[in-house]
């Protein structure tokens, strides 16, 4: 349950524009890794802040059909939305894996996170249970894999977005060029992430091919980036070409609902307006799920 007792001015204002918003970034149970939360408790605090939707994400399978018996149950307002991630247990650069979970209701496809070359580059994640060869969607050329633009040909028919996730900047951005070039919906996933760093020079181009930049709270509450310049990241990328996420869900941790409260009320701090952050959390988000 979320606690909105002795709030100051800048905290209920956060929770207000919280309203219809969305988190497109969220881990929670059941799942192989440890999480703070179950799907159902996760729409249910969601439902309390009055949020539209989540996106569901787990490292190792579909969470389409997931998000489906959620909405179909919860009883809550907060839609569950299912999506993607092409690790070694759907079988990597799958393209049939990839429309099988969009047939189902998918919303995202994020490329290898886990399990990509670029991230076990850096070392297993906590809670990595397996050894496994990195996954590049590039051929020893340079150039991409068959696979990917077949997975892309197939995310553009379905009319959903590609993301990034956890593949090296040079992957990412050549990944993102192509998949604009082919009219695919694209995201560029967390840039202040540590294994997948990207300066904002290079995130405004990519912002200018069209590409929506994901802002996520969690490489703010690890240290990895500070406030301060996750505003300046946001305000070169522009706020309607970015979105808010919290990446949160981990075990031990606070719920992703109080982390999206957290990341509004720094913004409002930092100076954005209410209409900018009402894009961040609201416009754009609902523009990629829509």
């Amino acid at each position: 349950m979320i606690c909105k007792n002795n709030l100051n001015t800048v905290e209920e204002t956060a929770w207000e524009l919280m309203e219809d918003g969305y988190d497109l970034h969220i881990h929670s149970l059941p799942s192989v890794f440890p999480r703070s939360l179950d799907c159902f408790e996760l729409v249910r605090e969601a439902s309390e802040a009055k949020m539209a939707g989540v996106v569901l994400k787990s490292h190792y399978e579909s969470t389409a059909f997931r998000a489906a018996l959620v909405n179909a149950y919860s009883n809550c307002s907060t839609k569950a939305y299912g999506a993607i991630a092409l690790n070694w247990p759907v079988g990597g650069l799958n393209v049939y894996a990839v429309e099988n979970a969009l047939k189902a209701g998918a919303k995202i496809v994020w490329m290898p996170t886990r399990d990509a070359a670029n991230s076990l580059m850096f070392g297993n994640m906590d809670g990595d249970f397996f050894n496994r060869p990195g996954i590049s969607i590039l051929t020893s050329k340079g150039t991409l894999k068959e696979s990917v633009y077949d997975i892309m040909d197939v995310v553009k028919k379905y009319n959903r977005v590609l993301a990034t996730g956890h593949i090296s900047p040079n992957e990412s951005v050549i990944l993102c060029k192509e998949g604009r070039k082919r009219g695919v919906r694209m995201i560029l996933t967390h840039p202040e992430f540590p294994r997948t760093t990207i300066d904002a020079e290079i995130q405004k181009e990519m912002a200018d091919l069209g590409v929506l930049i994901e802002k996520n709270w969690y490489n703010v509450a690890q240290k990895a980036v500070t406030i301060e310049q996750m505003a300046a990241n946001i305000r070169a990328v522009g706020v309607k070409r970015a979105f808010l996420s919290t990446d949160r869900g981990q075990k031990g941790l606070p719920h992703p609902t109080i982390e999206l409260h957290n990341f509004v009320a720094a913004l409002l701090k930092q100076g954005f307006s209410e209409t900018e952050i009402r894009s961040l959390v609201r416009d754009v988000p609902k523009s990629i799920i829509e």
